[in-house]
Parts: C-alpha cells; structure tokens; sequence
C-alpha cells in the first residue's frame, strides 16, 4: 500500500517537473503563474492536474479546447513513479517501512535519491526535446548535491575527486575534438555526477552511459533515424548512466573487485 502511496507522490512531483520543464523553455514564471493548456491556454482546473488518471480519460486532449496534448505529460508522471518506487525498494528492499521513516539516516539518503532523480528526469527530458543541459539547473543541482551529500557522511574530498573525474573525462575530450565531440554542458554535468555520486561511482556511470549511448546510436543508425554523425542528446544517456550508478554503483564496485 506504501508503495502506491509513493508511486502517487511521484507522479505528482512528475507533474510538477512537467510544469519546471515547459516554463523554463518558454521563460514562464515556475511558481507564480497558474498551469494551462498548451493550445488554448485556459487556466486548468485542480481536477486537470491528476497525474496520468486525467489524461487516460480524456483521451489525451484538453479538457477545454480538445486538442491533442503531448505525451511527454504521462511519461514524466509515468517514469518518476516508478522511479521513486525504484529508489524505496532499493533503499529497505524487503525490511519493514519503519527503517525508512524512523532511522534518520536511511531517510535521509531515501530523500537525498528522490532529489536526485527528479534533478535527473529535468535533464533526461530537456536534453532529449531540446539538445540542451541548462546551467541553471546543472549548478542548482551542483549546489543541491554537494550539500546534501556532505549531510549524509560524504566527504568532501570524495566529491570533490568524483567532480573532477566526470569534468575532467569531457573537458580532455573537448580539448581533443576542439567542441566538436561534445558540449559544454556534457563538461558541467559530468562534475554534477561526481557531486552526485563520488569518486568510484561516477567512473560506473561514465561506463554504463556510454555503453547504453553506443546501442541505442546504432540502433537508431541501424533503424535509418539517424547518421553517422547526427547530433544525440548524451546528457539523457548521462542521466540514465547516474541512476544506475545511484541504485546499483557501489554494489557493481563490490562485484568487480571480488574479481581480484
């Protein structure tokens, strides 16, 4: 029951990311305005809003004008659900909810993911629309991180080294390739994965990043969607990469050393 509970908690921050993703590409006011429809922009009312439910009822169209709303709306909701489901089971596994909600440390590191992942899905959604990692939600997440990281038991100097590990990786392949390989964003946001992550961590998701970019490319270039040397949104392999190395980085470490 709990875990429906959770479910519900994220798709409504989902629902709230859909709404910081839009404003911010249109230069709308996060907190201040009112959501509306995208086509007709009537102030949508509090019913509107339910995550996923609403637009299954409505067949994917405006309450009002019924034009065809996007479907990056259920999605979001959708994935981050999931995905903070993901982030409790992985968290107290089998254990009692009690271990979340009464040991301050396990909550802490419980809300430190969520934070985390919903930094992430702004990422993965506007890199994938837009082709662009915005600074200002990289460095908030920069700051967002390091802070709470450090709360948790981090030290700085692990931080610090994952910061400069996922910098330094895309700032040596920018020099190379002269910006041509990659942006400057993939550079700031490779520093928000070591904050993220530390030292070890952030080389797992630097890994698993890439693996999955380089299938999912050839799949596209294999499936006539794209060439050669058309352009890809890495920052949403990046963000998938963190996630993984969130939930599974230091298990996967422990794995490849027992190797040794």
């Amino acid at each position: 029951m709990l875990y429906l509970l959770i479910f519900i908690f994220g798709a409504v921050i989902g629902s709230f990311l859909n709404v910081v993703i839009i404003r911010i590409h249109e230069g709308g006011n996060i907190v201040k305005s009112r959501s509306s429809c995208p086509h007709c922009h009537h102030v949508l009312e509090p019913i509107d809003l339910i995550p996923i439910f609403i637009f299954i009822i409505q067949a994917g169209k405006c309450r009002y004008c019924h034009k065809k709303i996007s479907w990056q709306y259920p999605l979001v909701e959708l994935t981050t659900g999931l995905l903070f489901v993901l982030a409790t089971y992985n968290i107290i596994g089998p254990l009692s909810f009690d271990n979340l909600f009464y040991n301050s440390s396990v909550f802490l590191i419980w809300l430190r993911n969520l934070i985390f992942i919903s930094f992430l899905v702004v990422i993965f959604v506007y890199d994938l629309r837009w082709y662009l990692i915005l600074d200002r939600i990289t460095f908030s997440a920069m700051a967002v991180a390091l802070i709470l990281n450090l709360i948790i038991g981090f030290s700085f100097f692990n931080l610090f080294t994952g910061a400069i590990i996922g910098f330094g990786f895309f700032a040596l392949q920018f020099f190379i390739s002269k910006g041509s390989w990659i942006g400057g964003g993939d550079l700031r946001l490779g520093a928000l994965m070591g904050l993220m992550l530390g030292a070890k961590a952030v080389i797992v998701a630097l890994f698993f990043s890439y693996i999955i970019g380089a299938v999912i490319s050839i799949l596209f270039v294999i499936g006539g969607k794209k060439k050669l040397k058309s352009q890809i949104p890495f920052g949403t392999f990046l963000a998938i990469g963190t996630i993984i190395a969130l939930f599974w980085g230091q298990g996967i470490i422990n794995w490849y050393l027992s190797w040794f």
